[in-house]
């Protein structure tokens, strides 16, 4: 309640200094930037979509080792040749039609890496030849298990499911790091618009004041009490301040189209940025700012995934011309009979069973160099690591010093501001007294100008180095509380 409040009562206050929004004109607050960008952002829908190639890649994984059933059918198969037979030193012509079909279950065993798959053939087969000149017809059925174990080797299908998950977890947090970057950016476009507007309005004061004197030196050249050129110089200084506020207007439209571009509002569109600048000082403990920065950073499992990446590079390395084997089993039931009925009334069975291995002998020394190369990248990966770790607590070294010297500009930009319009005043009163030249006066008038825009500036710098604080350690210090980024699903919540 008291936060809607304060902002009714700035919005009051900004539309007294003369931002009163015209037809087509809309205010935007900081907050109403961020929700915009964050759904027109070109860099944050380009990184929801590589968000999404790399969760359906993991589903389409996950889905793959689940049974597959399978169906192979082989409608009709017609085959006449001719084959010479030796043992009776004739040639033979024979024919035969086939109709047959296969259905298996298939399922991958992933903590073992095996594939077991359950299969049954069934088959029509008619034959006939003429060396025999008879012909048969005939049912067969195949049913069989078969088992297939690597040995001696790592886990292909458990390696690449852990880095699919990897990926993901990585493009999630690339996806949230897009977010905090795109708060920071949209922050310094909102400000450097709000920071514009000022700047038009101080030169339409400045405009102002500069007429004033121009109309009190004008009526004493009229009745003689001045020189005819503190006239000049008064009409030049009119001339410069009209041409300030016309560039001020055309900087602040040149920002307000930057403005829209980056936030996604269309440039037809008139934006008006209505910003919050009271400075409230917040206290920060910088260790407990870094150590918060050390548990949660998302760059930093970054790097720890891209060490676990890396080691398992090294392992596919290692398993270079490697000692490894292959168990195959197979057992399973056949039946033949003129009647399909009768296909299983003699069966015989067909158990099969074969291990092989393969044995390296000699490979020059190619795959201990591999090793060592990868190894090297392993070690690369945990020196980022600890580099991020370090660049981090610098950042937030500097950043905690940089806000205790910001809060020191502020209390000293402010006090040149009161002085700068004390100052002012009783130089404009020696002005109207004839004790002032023009110029003199022009000079006091871009001091006060000055030091307004400073201590407008030294406010929202303040303002942006809490919000890279809260982006550096992902803590609020102003609310006192831990930011969850912003992850895939709760955006489509």
């Amino acid at each position: 309640m008291i936060r809607k409040l304060v902002l009714l009562l700035i919005t009051v206050s900004f539309f007294c200094i003369g931002f009163t929004p015209a037809d087509g004109q809309t205010v935007y607050t900081l907050e109403r930037a961020l929700d915009v960008a964050g759904n027109q952002s070109p860099d944050i829908i380009q990184s929801l979509l590589n968000l999404e190639r790399f969760k359906e890649s993991l589903n389409a994984q996950r889905a793959g080792l689940k049974s597959k059933f399978q169906l192979n059918v082989t409608p009709i198969e017609y085959e006449n040749s001719r084959n010479f037979n030796s043992t009776y030193s004739t040639w033979i012509n024979t024919e035969s039609t086939t109709s047959s079909g296969t259905f298996s279950i298939v399922q991958p065993i992933l903590p073992t890496d095996a594939t077991v798959s359950l299969n049954n053939n069934a088959a029509w087969r008619k034959n006939y030849s003429d060396f025999s000149k008879t012909e048969t017809k005939s049912y067969s059925n195949n049913l069989y298990l078969n088992i297939q174990q690597p040995l001696f080797t790592y886990n292909k299908r458990k390696m690449e499911l852990r880095e699919l998950e990897l990926d993901y977890e990585k493009a999630n947090l690339n996806y949230s790091m897009q977010r905090l970057n795109l708060e920071k950016n949209v922050s310094q476009y909102f400000y450097n618009l709000f920071l514009a507007q000022k700047n038009l309005t101080i030169a339409e004061d400045e405009l102002e004041k500069t007429q004033k004197s121009y109309e009190i030196i004008e009526n004493k050249v009229s009745a003689g009490l001045a020189a005819k050129e503190q006239f000049y110089q008064a009409e030049l200084n009119l001339m410069n301040a009209k041409s300030g506020l016309e560039n001020r207007k055309v900087d602040r439209e040149n920002i307000q189209d930057d403005f829209k571009l980056y936030v996604g509002i269309p440039f037809s569109e008139e934006a008006i940025a209505l910003a919050d600048i009271s400075v409230n000082p917040v206290v920060i403990d910088v260790d407990f700012a870094v150590r918060q920065a050390l548990s949660a950073r998302m760059e930093l499992r970054q790097r720890q995934i891209d060490i676990e990446n890396s080691q398992f590079d090294l392992i596919r390395t290692q398993a270079l011309n490697e000692f490894k084997g292959d168990v195959n089993l197979s057992l399973g039931l056949m039946g033949d009979n003129p009647k399909a009925a009768n296909v299983y009334e003699t069966p015989s069975t067909s158990p099969k069973v074969s291990i092989s291995f393969n044995i390296p002998i000699y490979d020059w020394g190619e795959k201990k160099a591999r090793v060592k190369a990868q190894q090297a990248v392993v070690k690369s990966s945990e020196l980022n690591l600890g580099t991020e770790q370090k660049q981090i607590e610098l950042n937030i070294r500097k950043i905690h010093r940089s806000l205790k010297n910001q809060l020191n500009q502020i209390d000293i930009a402010r006090q040149n501001e009161k002085n700068a319009q004390l100052t002012y005043e009783i130089n404009l009163e020696r002005y109207r007294n004839g004790d002032l030249t023009s110029m003199d006066l022009k000079l006091y008038q871009n001091q006060l100008s000055e030091k307004k825009m400073s201590l407008l500036q030294a406010q929202i710098d303040y303002k942006q180095g809490l919000l890279n604080m809260k982006i550096q350690t992902l803590y609020d210090f102003e609310n006192q509380r831990a930011i969850v980024p912003t992850s895939e699903s709760q955006v489509k919540q």
